[in-house]
């Protein structure tokens, strides 16, 4: 039985407003000291400079917040151990696929959940490796707010942050697909004796390229931590804490986690759900999809349109944090159980929607861009690949419309010859298939694009017709 719509709506915007709720938020996990060193051909000499990133962090933090029970921590502790990688246990958890362990990197989006005081977190944990940037644009696609996990040691964080490292690359990312918050975690400052100039150091470098990159400095949050030790994530008692506290007084980790700002929920419009992942569902004919509900609600018994395509199917049951749920607000990282539609006719990337409010399907479209870093420029005609969530598909630059001052809005150049490293621009570009595509206007989540080339990301931009 379905719920009366209108009285939905009421108790999802109740439960929206309320105040003593636990609000929800979606945070990713990003930090890249390895993908530097993979560049240099270091991968395997330098496997141990990763033990401390950002996967222990968050199985160290889930131990914590008690997540994570002695049991698990102790199978993770002797399953790492046999393999001869015993740094890597907190880790373990959460690297699961069995090439993940072997090469101590993470592959895919590892989907957790923490509870905070305030907050009930969702976090996804993303690939820093380069080889692996599309998983972290699905990732990143889906988050509210960004945890940035660098390597305080020597070197190490000049590596990840110097021209062509991945830290520069993944906040660029992010910031392009609407993370506006962002928590610094500088990790691994035990290995070089709690150094306060270091950390400032690092905080010195990175304030700059955070506020250029579009985050605003009250968005932004710096704090040191000890990820292996869990020094400073939920405490920082003890005597392996004191060098800290000689000069850090402030928040920890999980203080910053508890204080980020849940982003207003679009209820009202149109239910709008891009697939990140599709797997066997239960009984023989079912199939289960998994995505980020980006707009409306949707509610078991309901019958949805599959974009782009002609198929249907009804939701048999909705899952959201591993319970079963009559049904789901804009928001919510769900997993949907569908009837009456085979595997095959779904995609990664395909959206879901009401049968009475379709999302439109895109070939050719007008785009405002903002080119990133380059070293070639972008002419009419570049082959590209484009992101819209965890779809990438083959694109053209067919037209250079005009170059645009970002500030005021206004025309600089029509017709331009090239674009090239800092320009605003409005671009024409078409698609090989369509692609479910909706303004930035009437959705800035559907409405969002990412532009790569060559394996590396040159523009980012907004969907206008």
């Amino acid at each position: 039985m379905t719920f009366a719509r209108e009285k939905l709506l009421e108790e999802a915007k109740r439960i929206n407003d309320a105040q003593d709720e636990r609000k929800g938020v979606s945070i990713v996990v990003i930090g890249a000291p390895l993908g530097c060193l993979y560049i240099h051909g270091l991968l395997h000499a330098f496997l141990g400079h990763v033990d401390a990133g950002k996967s222990t962090l968050l199985g160290r933090l889930m131990y914590e917040l008690g997540e994570l029970d002695e049991k698990t921590r102790r199978a993770n502790e002797r399953g790492s151990s046999s393999a001869g990688k015993s740094s890597f246990s907190w880790a373990w958890g959460l690297d699961g696929t069995t090439e993940e362990r072997e090469r101590g990197i993470t592959m895919d989006i590892a989907l957790r959940s923490l509870k905070t005081t305030h907050r009930q977190i969702t976090v996804l944990d993303a690939p820093g490796h380069k080889d692996f940037i599309p998983n972290m644009i699905s990732g990143a696609s889906q988050a509210d707010c960004a945890l940035l996990v660098v390597d305080a040691t020597t070197g190490e964080f000049e590596a990840g942050f110097e021209k062509g490292g991945q830290t520069r690359e993944h906040l660029l990312l992010a910031r392009s697909l609407g993370v506006a918050q962002v928590i610094v975690a500088i990790n691994k400052l035990d290995q070089v004796e709690w150094s306060e100039s270091r950390y400032e150091e690092i905080c010195t470098v990175l304030r700059p390229f955070l506020a250029q990159s579009g985050f605003h400095p009250s968005k932004t949050r710096f704090v040191p931590v000890g990820a292996i030790q869990g020094i400073n994530l939920l405490r920082r008692e003890g005597a392996e804490s004191s060098s800290l506290r000689e000069w850090y007084s402030g928040p920890t980790l999980v203080d910053f986690l508890d204080q980020l700002d849940p982003p207003a929920r679009n209820v009202t419009t149109p239910l709008r759900i891009p697939i990140s992942n599709i797997f066997k569902g239960q009984g023989s004919s079912a199939v289960s999809v998994s995505g980020r509900l980006i707009a409306g609600i949707v509610q078991t018994g309901e019958r949805l349109r599959i974009l782009p395509g002609d198929e249907s199917a009804i939701v048999k049951s909705i899952e959201v944090e591993d319970k079963f749920v009559p049904w789901a607000a804009a928001g919510s990282n769900a997993t949907l159980n569908l009837t009456g539609i085979e595997a095959i006719n779904l995609g990664i990337g395909s959206v879901l929607c009401p049968l009475t409010d379709l999302i439109p399907l895109a070939t050719v479209f007008t785009a405002r861009i903002i080119v990133f870093d380059i070293q070639v420029p972008i002419t009419a005609g570049t082959s590209v690949e484009l992101h819209h969530h965890s779809r990438d598909v083959p694109a053209t630059t067919l037209k250079l419309i005009s170059t645009i001052d970002r500030s005021s809005g206004n025309v600089i150049k029509r017709n331009p010859r090239v674009l090239t490293k800092g320009t605003s621009a409005e671009v024409q570009i078409g698609l090989r298939p369509r692609i479910p595509l909706e303004p930035f206007s009437v959705n800035k989540d559907m409405g969002r694009i990412l532009i790569r080339r060559g394996g590396e990301t040159i523009a980012a931009g907004e969907f206008n017709v």
